[in-house]
């Protein structure tokens, strides 16, 4: 693993969930008022979420934990996602609205799945 403290914020995938976090708290300003303490609230913890495993697996010891973590970002990327699809079918926002949130989704989910992809097989 590596051992600079700072190595994490090196990574493009990390730099990507950074951006993603704040186009999520960008898109909970169209939510209504109702949906502030319940839907936004989850969004806000799952986009978090991603970033904060990045960073946390990359100062583990091991690799395996390493990817445990970015395993857990993963999933909190897909929780997202559903999230803002969610709020596209309740008309909270539209496509148009939630197009770069979910194209960061999708960039993230391509680079978590590589990396982890490169990690196993080192």
């Amino acid at each position: 693993m590596n051992t600079d403290t700072n190595y994490y914020k090196n990574l493009i995938v990390w730099q990507r969930s950074m951006d993603l976090v704040e186009e999520t708290y960008r898109l909970i300003n169209f939510l209504p008022s109702d949906e502030r303490f319940a839907l936004a609230d989850q969004m806000r913890r799952s986009a978090v979420s991603i970033v904060s495993n990045i960073a946390e697996g990359a100062g583990r010891k091991t690799q395996n934990d390493f990817i445990q973590f970015l395993s857990i970002a993963r999933g909190s990327k897909y929780e997202l996602e559903t999230q803002i699809l969610i709020c596209v079918r309740l008309n909270y926002f539209n496509e148009e609205q939630s197009g770069l949130a979910l194209q960061l989704c999708s960039e993230i989910g391509k680079m978590l799945n590589s990396l982890i992809k490169k990690l196993t097989v080192s």
